[in-house]
Parts: C-alpha cells; structure tokens; sequence
C-alpha cells in the first residue's frame, strides 16, 4: 500500500487504489489453452463419474424401498 493510505487510518485516494490495483493485477497468473483443456477435461470427466455415482446409488435405493415396501 502507499505511505498516504497508511497516514489516513485506512483512508486511500483513488489514485492510490487504482495503482495498487494494476500492480496486483499484473502478478496474476492466467492459465495457457493447454492448461484451461486439461482442467476442463477433468471438470467434465469427474461431472461424469459423479453422475453415474448418483445414479448407481438412486437406482439401488429405489429397489431396495420397493423390496422393503413390497
């Protein structure tokens, strides 16, 4: 932060604000195409998995009601 953001008991003037921002802004990391493919793949190849889990688990509850109920 600048001096005068300190000086001012948490008080920061905009242009402080915005250069501090662009300074942060230019640490950010963004991902290659490479990077941003195999992260989605994974999203997608786990949202998979999870929903043939729910469905294993929904079909086999709803059986086992019907033999509990029948």
């Amino acid at each position: 932060m600048a001096k005068s953001a300190q000086v001012n008991a948490g008080k920061v003037s905009a242009g402080d604000f915005f250069s501090d921002a662009v300074k942060e802004l230019k640490k950010v990391h963004r991902p290659t195409r490479q990077e941003t493919v195999q992260a989605s793949l994974v999203v997608i190849v786990m949202l998979f998995l999870f929903a043939a889990f729910l469905g294993l688990a929904d079909m086999a509850i709803g059986r086992l009601m019907q033999w509990v109920l029948a």
